[in-house]
C-alpha cells in the first residue's frame, strides 16, 4: 500500500481528486473516495522556459492550494500518478509517494 499526497489549486481540487479516485486510489476496505485534505499556501517562481498555469516567469508566486492525501494499492499506484498528471493543471505537478508498512 502507498500513500499519495499532492498539491492542487482550489479551482481544480474536485476534478483532480475524481480522476485519481477513478484510477483506484482512495479505497480503504469497503469505502472509496477516501482522502484527507487541508488548505495551505504554495510558493514557486516560474523560470525561463516554463509555461506556468498561474503566475509569471521570474516572479515569485504564492497560491492557496489544497494538500490532498490518500492511500493506494500497490498495483494501482502507477495508474493513479498518470491520472494525477493528466488531470492536474500545473506543468510540473508536486506530489509525494510513500510506501506504507503493514504492521
Amino acid at each position: 500500500m502507498y500513500k499519495l499526497a499532492f498539491f492542487v489549486p482550489e479551482a481544480n481540487l474536485e476534478f483532480v481528486k475524481q480522476a485519481v479516485f477513478a484510477a483506484g486510489a482512495g479505497r480503504i476496505g469497503d469505502y472509496d473516495c477516501c482522502c484527507w485534505q487541508v488548505k495551505g499556501t504554495g510558493q514557486f517562481r516560474p523560470l525561463v522556459g516554463s509555461n506556468p498555469h498561474i503566475g509569471q516567469r521570474e516572479k515569485l508566486e504564492k497560491v492557496e492550494e489544497w494538500r490532498v492525501e490518500m492511500v493506494c494499492e500497490d498495483a494501482l499506484i502507477q495508474s493513479a500518478i498518470v491520472a494525477l498528471k493528466q488531470a492536474h493543471p500545473y506543468e510540473e505537478v508536486a506530489y509525494d509517494v510513500w510506501l506504507l508498512a503493514d504492521i
